[in-house]
């Protein structure tokens, strides 16, 4: 991997205070921000000068940065020292520490070298300096540019300090709450006036941790949770298969509490009916006798058990269309229930109806 010169980063000697390493940080971070500076790699140049205010600007981390040495360069090929290789850097959450102004970079944002160096502070495995890094480190947006030429605009600072830029939120999109699902629908749910109930079962960053995990209680250190819930779906008349029924504010829950919106795509999955709108489609068998001279049904319908009559020479696979008895329409109206003839040998065949098939053989 690299190896970052952090002091070269700042423009800085190895010896420099604190208050030169943070004044050095200010102004390159004024100059390179992506509100001011819109050059092709500022947003890069901004996080080098971010992990480089980290590490410099935390006693424990820039004592174990420079025990590394002094004869590295910029740019190097660099392989951590024995002691230092392993970190977990996986489980740091940048909501747990950086600067105010929301634009410090998160663990996702750092490179690979801070990672191999300094992953273990932002693990959990040294709380005490996660924690004086939020005290001791923190200033806000507007501080940053203080007294700087141009910033004086409120508008302009009220954007600027709310700003969504990745570089500003530590590579990180702002974090999706909806959720997205599957909804098997029966011919009889849309028939029925009736909501459709629905157990909801979704894994969830812990509220309690903000999804750190370590000694959490409420996930058990995982980070997640699994949250059940019993919702109501009411399904609008007329809805298409693939079309999208939102429930707004039962998505994710944030850290802020803020709610995502769940959506449910609409499936039909029905074992009886197969379902086109308004219309549905039915399948019945019939023996070939019956096809043959035609014959009375009952058949079972959403609407109630009624008796259809099956003209003679019925071939297999004949639709018989049915007003009326089909699925509600928007208007009020009801589509079309469409029975479809299927010929079904029976299974069980007596000597004497073999011999009347065979007698009806030889007279084709």
């Amino acid at each position: 991997m690299e190896y970052k010169d952090y002091y070269k980063i700042l423009g800085v000697e190895r010896d420099a205070s604190e208050a030169k390493i943070k004044s050095a940080y200010r102004k390159l971070a004024r100059q390179y921000h992506p509100d001011v500076n819109k050059s092709p790699d500022a947003v890069n140049k901004f996080k080098d000068i971010n992990e480089a205010y980290e590490v410099l600007s935390d006693k424990e981390k820039k004592s174990r940065y420079d025990s590394l040495g002094a004869n590295w360069q910029q740019g190097a090929n660099f392989t951590p020292p024995p002691g230092f290789e392993g970190f977990n850097f996986n489980n740091f959450s940048g909501g747990q520490g950086g600067f105010k102004g929301g634009f410090s970079s998160g663990g996702a944002d750092f490179s690979d070298f801070f990672s191999s160096i300094f992953g273990d502070f932002m693990s959990g495995a040294t709380g005490s300096s996660r924690s004086r890094r939020t005290s001791g480190q923190s200033f806000n947006y507007d501080d940053l540019f203080s007294g700087a030429t141009g910033f004086h605009n409120s508008a302009q600072r009220e954007r600027s300090s709310t700003c969504s830029a990745d570089c500003c939120s530590g590579g990180k999109k702002e974090e999706d709450l909806d959720i997205t699902r599957e909804l098997n629908i029966t011919a009889a749910d849309l028939f029925s006036d009736k909501p459709v109930n629905v157990k909801m079962k979704n894994i969830e960053k812990c509220t309690k941790c903000s999804g750190i995990g370590s000694s959490c209680s409420q996930c058990g250190g995982t980070g997640f949770v699994n949250v059940s819930r019993n919702l109501t779906v009411k399904i609008p008349k007329g809805v298409k298969e693939g079309q999208k029924i939102r429930l707004k504010g039962e998505g994710k829950t944030d850290n802020y509490g803020r709610k995502g919106d769940l959506y449910f795509i609409i499936k039909f999955k029905d074992s009886e009916y197969a379902i086109d709108g308004e219309n549905i489609t039915k399948t019945i068998e019939i023996t070939p006798a019956e096809a043959v001279m035609g014959c009375k049904k009952d058949i079972s319908t959403l609407h109630g058990i009624i008796n259809i009559k099956i003209p003679p020479e019925t071939g297999n696979g004949k639709i018989l269309r049915l007003k009326n008895l089909g699925l509600p329409s928007k208007n009020g109206d009801f589509g079309f229930l469409n029975v479809k003839i299927a010929i079904n040998i029976p299974k069980v065949i007596s000597s004497k109806q073999k011999e009347l098939y065979k007698k009806l053989l030889e007279t084709e």
